[in-house]
């Protein structure tokens, strides 16, 4: 999750919230790729989560990296609560999980080098505590009561208040995996479509990427129970937003949206000060009872935009948001997948083609069908599969386009990247279902093997 943002000083005037999304456009010269990506750590003799601090512990790896390769710490009441180097940033989830949030880089062959140095790294610390990470959806058996809680500010207020709001949220915090790609637009009308694109799709992501059928050393009966989870938060900050797909959808209009979310916090002198269901446009007024008579500021309003959580979200890039996360060389895919789709114009109205007659049930249920069966779902006469051969199609054709190659020369373009999806669709499986097999066969329903065969 997000660090406290730097987005500017007072605001005066409504039009200012406008702006400060309008201020993410950029000429198609200028776009760049953006991968994050989470991994749970645990102890590998114990299996169990890694603690904040101690001899084995999150601090370690830290402290670690901060020594090891040059990262410098970021720090909150005095603690190391992330990294930082090179315009990327390490950063901590809720239960301990470690983040990257990589750099603004060109091409997919960047972020591919930058995700396998990361996890090469964070490797070469971690073996040396006998510490393993691992790439899932969910955490496969650990309850809550063993997870740790990360010491910062932001998450205490999170973790008191998602109890409140819906039945899953601690869950989402603490047990969750994913990975994600930042993308840019030009302009309002090019960035209304990519988020209509982004929201429609993400369920061909959630099931291509699936990979989470496990929690709490159970099968859960779904493919990603990540994605089930996220269904059960906070509604008013979750999900496919069908506002999105109005006539006169913009910036102004997710202004409007993101208003109407109730606050958690506001930041100030490196403290969290409790703003719970509280109104940014009591703010905007100077009546926050967290902070009376005070009015926000753009670092405000940017934290606040990082407290909503949609299927795909814009802030001054849209981000993609509904993947598992999962193995090595899957971490790359993903980045590929959107770039392809989102970075060629062809591909993206070839791609609007394939879900610009959906309607908001459509997209719904194939969200639930994605989460349920992964590939394997359908909705009426929709098929996952065939949506995701057909995705992968048009994504292949825009990276192809793309014409970036590597900077060894042996790659003409970045569509190698989608081998691992173009496998999985050819064998009908994602990676829950591998899991699956697995587990009903050669692990013997020892669930304590994926951390054997899936561990980084």
């Amino acid at each position: 999750m997000s660090i406290p943002q730097s987005g500017g000083g007072r605001i005066e005037k409504y039009d200012q919230l406008i702006e400060y999304l309008a201020s993410g456009c950029k000429p198609k010269s200028d776009w760049r790729i953006g991968t994050e990506h989470e991994k749970f750590g645990y102890c590998k003799e114990t299996l169990a989560p890694i603690p904040y601090s101690g001899n084995r512990s999150v601090l370690a790896i830290l402290k670690g990296l901060e020594k090891e390769y040059g990262w410098k710490p970021v720090k909150e009441s005095g603690n190391i609560i992330g990294l930082s180097k090179n315009g990327a940033n390490v950063s901590l989830e809720p239960g301990g999980a470690l983040e990257l949030s990589g750099a603004q880089l060109q091409t997919v062959f960047q972020t591919c080098d930058e995700v396998n140095e990361h996890l090469l790294e964070v490797k070469s610390i971690a073996d040396k505590l006998n510490i393993g990470f691992i790439g899932l959806g969910a955490a496969p058996h650990w309850k809550h009561i063993e997870m740790p809680m990360m010491p910062k500010g932001r998450y205490k207020l999170m973790s008191e208040y998602m109890d409140k709001v819906g039945t899953m949220g601690k869950s989402m915090m603490f047990r969750t995996c994913t990975v994600q790609v930042n993308l840019d637009f030009s302009s309002e009308t090019d960035m209304v479509q990519k988020m209509r694109v982004a929201l429609a799709l993400q369920p061909i992501a959630t099931a291509l990427f699936s990979n989470s059928p496990f929690f709490e050393g159970n099968l859960t009966g779904h493919k990603s129970w990540r994605s089930r989870i996220w269904r059960s938060l906070d509604p008013q900050r979750t999900g496919l937003l069908p506002f999105v797909f109005n006539e006169g959808f913009g910036f102004e209009a997710w202004v409007e949206y993101a208003l109407d979310v109730p606050m958690y916090f506001v930041y100030r002198d490196g403290n969290y000060i409790n703003a719970l269901g509280q109104s940014f446009r009591g703010f905007m007024k100077g009546e926050l009872p967290a902070l009376p008579g005070e009015l926000p500021t753009l670092s405000d309003w940017a934290d606040h935009l990082t407290t909503i959580f949609p299927e795909a979200r814009l802030k001054k890039f849209i981000e993609m948001r509904g993947a598992d996360a999962g193995q090595w060389h899957r971490l790359c895919a993903l980045p590929a997948f959107w770039v392809g789709i989102c970075y060629d114009q062809g591909s993206l109205d070839a791609a609007w083609d394939i879900v610009k007659n959906w309607d908001e049930n459509d997209r719904e249920n194939l969200r639930i069908a994605a989460a349920e069966d992964g590939l394997k779902g359908s909705v009426g006469r929709i098929s996952l599969i065939d949506l995701a051969k057909e995705a992968v199609r048009v994504s292949e054709s825009g990276l192809k386009k793309r014409a970036q190659a590597s900077s060894n020369g042996l790659h003409s373009d970045e569509s190698l990247f989608l081998d691992s999806l173009k496998e999985n669709i050819e064998k009908r499986k994602s990676s829950a279902d591998e899991l699956l097999e697995k587990y009903h066969g050669s692990w013997n329903k020892d669930l304590t093997k994926v951390y054997e065969e899936y561990s980084y």
